[in-house]
């Protein structure tokens, strides 16, 4: 599943005219790279979730032909963030096997099929591609998986129960792979962060754990700033070939 019903408010007004997941990367658009990397990681069904302009993101991803299945999961009155997206859209899911829940606005070169495979392996209910940069918000993981979160810029921060052995920080990468069992577990409702339900379900015992991607090229576009730094990137990977 690709998040893709953000409004984009940092990016305008860019976004005022194009949505988010339309802005063009090194003659990409953000959701043409998100969708390419699932496919090659082996997806054979892409769900979008939508909130503006849903009918040309739908145009954009039927013109790409993926050769996988499309399902859109529109949120008519309102974006429901990265938890309310995945609920309102868990009836599109075929709980086969893990899944993976990609940002649109992450390009990244993180090996999702190791991922996965991490998720397989691990029985947990959730792995986090996290890493270390530098950044104001964190997740906290101890021995046990997900303990908590902490903003640095507000001093702000909470734990969901008590610490087993070693506390670690780790910035979050966007890149989530999840077990299917989640989708009948989340009891929030309306719109909230994924990490919600992340941090309730460990305090009742599931693992939520961390996969460490540090080193892996990874860029996320949440800014003017941020999107001309990735431009340049990208057309200096061309321009190198």
């Amino acid at each position: 599943m690709i998040l893709a019903a953000g409004r984009g408010s940092r990016l305008r007004p860019l976004t005022e005219t194009t949505p988010k997941p339309l802005i063009e990367v090194g003659g990409k658009t953000l959701l043409e790279w998100v969708a390419r990397r699932l496919v090659d990681a082996g997806a054979d069904r892409l769900i979008v979730n939508v909130y503006d302009h849903a009918d040309g993101i739908e145009r954009h991803l039927a013109a790409l032909d993926l050769g996988v299945e499309l399902r859109i999961s529109r949120e008519e009155e309102r974006p429901l963030e990265t938890g309310g997206g995945v609920l309102h859209a868990s009836s599109l899911f075929r709980r086969d096997g893990p899944f993976l829940l990609h940002n649109a606005d992450v390009i990244s070169e993180i090996d999702l099929g190791v991922l996965l495979a991490a998720q397989r392996g691990s029985g947990a209910l959730a792995t986090l591609a996290v890493h270390e940069r530098e950044t104001s918000r964190f997740l906290l993981f101890d021995a046990e998986g997900l303990l908590g979160w902490e903003n640095v810029a507000t001093g702000k921060s909470g734990t969901a129960r008590e610490a087993q052995g070693d506390v670690r920080r780790f910035a979050f990468a966007g890149i989530h792979a999840i077990d299917p069992r989640f989708l009948d577990l989340v009891e929030e409702r309306g719109v909230f962060s994924i990490v919600a339900p992340y941090l309730r379900l460990s305090a009742a015992g599931e693992r939520i754990v961390p996969h460490d991607v540090t080193g892996a090229r990874w860029i996320e576009i949440g800014t003017p700033e941020r999107l001309e730094a990735a431009r340049r990137a990208i057309n200096s990977d061309s321009g190198s070939r």
